[in-house]
């Protein structure tokens, strides 16, 4: 018995992985194609992948939002994780990261359940709110710019229904939410920890899962 989280060494880190990872050839390809490129730190860890891919089944997920796609690894993972009607809006601002993305969508066969929004994420969140789409979605992923994630979670928060999902990553961005905030990015995700704390909107839990996995469950 522990009472607190294992230190993961690289060796059991990596049995991790050999005794409970299960992809997709296509997300096996996608990850060893960004592996080398300049920004590969901004992909999800696979592990992460499995166990949101696992949530939004638990769920019985149909509706998703995914703001920050970078590559697609994360939005592969909860697009094969979702039903045949499933539908996942993915909001990024770059062609060039996501040109990468629909291709390992197509080679899944899981680009029909994925729309892709290119452009301002909050314009486009926003947007779907003036539509009529309030309480729509089961399930939400955060991982873009930090200075914006709590514009992001408030959309979010009305978007999803009661008793939806909202994750959002990064928040213990290496270990630095615990010291005087060094630039914006990691201010804006000391307060953002505070104020879901302090949220009866929601049921809250941080998990020290990759850089930090919030899971903050609409009441």
């Amino acid at each position: 018995m522990s009472n607190r989280t294992l230190n993961l060494t690289d060796t059991l880190y990596d049995y991790v992985l050999a005794h409970s990872l299960r992809e997709q050839p296509a997300q096996s390809a996608l990850r060893e194609a960004t592996r080398g490129h300049e920004r590969a730190s901004m992909q999800i860890s696979p592990e992460q992948g499995q166990f949101m891919a696992l949530l939004v089944k638990l769920m019985g997920a149909t509706n998703a939002i995914e703001v920050g796609v970078f590559t697609g690894y994360s939005a592969l993972a909860v697009a094969l994780a979702l039903p045949p009607q499933g539908r996942l809006l993915a909001c990024d601002l770059s062609a060039e990261y996501t040109d990468i993305a629909r291709r390992y969508w197509a080679q899944a066969g899981v680009a029909d359940k994925i729309d892709l929004r290119l452009g301002p994420a909050l314009e486009t969140l926003r947007a779907h709110l003036h539509d009529g789409e309030a309480g729509l979605y089961d399930f939400a992923f955060i991982d873009a710019d930090k200075t914006g994630y709590d514009a992001y979670y408030e959309c979010c928060l009305q978007l999803v229904r009661p008793g939806g999902l909202i994750l959002l990553d990064n928040t213990l961005r290496e270990g630095k939410v615990t010291a005087r905030a060094d630039n914006a990015d990691t201010a804006a995700i000391q307060a953002l920890n505070i104020k879901l704390r302090q949220d009866e909107r929601i049921d809250l839990s941080l998990l020290p899962l990759s850089d930090g996995l919030t899971l903050a469950r609409r009441r």
